[in-house]
């Protein structure tokens, strides 16, 4: 399933910050709020953290970038996440994205020009026991194969 995200808007940005001041780990907080309002969280909103927390610009820009899962623009309207983590890549993983990247046209961490794919990675789905996993949309898909990873891709382009 799709999901639909709000356009940037600052003012909106700056309700979601305030609404998460309060908590203990505001900043992580904070941070997967604005993604899951807009769908990546824009560049203009770290300095706006960094002043509501009384923290630096660096200091709020360093857990942005020490975790995989933030977003510097908008996602495709569909996110492919393959595992990368060392079982998966030793169980055939690696081909399996090049597999996917040769497909998309495209490498990990990035969007297809028509924005309709985000492929990106992921470090472990907890299902690494069999064969390599992935997640198409928030679905957890396990024992990933030539055909499944085909099938993915195909279902992600529609």
């Amino acid at each position: 399933m799709m999901t639909v995200y709000e356009p940037w808007n600052a003012t909106r940005g700056a309700e979601i910050i305030a609404e998460h001041t309060h908590l203990e780990g505001a900043t992580l907080v904070i941070l997967h709020a604005l993604q899951e309002a807009f769908g990546y969280v824009p560049e203009p909103a770290i300095p706006m953290i960094a002043s509501a927390l009384n923290l630096s610009r660096a200091e709020v820009h360093g857990v942005f970038t020490f975790y995989h899962d933030f977003r510097h623009k908008p996602a495709g309207r569909h996110v492919l996440k393959l595992c990368r983590a060392e079982a998966c890549q030793a169980a055939g993983g690696d081909a399996l994205a090049a597999r996917a990247e040769a497909q998309l046209g495209i490498a990990l961490g990035t969007t297809t020009p028509d924005e309709r794919v985000t492929l990106e990675p992921i470090y472990c789905l907890g299902l690494c026991a069999t064969a390599p996993s992935a997640m198409l949309d928030g679905r957890v898909v396990g024992r990933l194969d030539e055909a499944r990873i085909d099938a993915l891709v195909a279902e992600a382009r529609r």
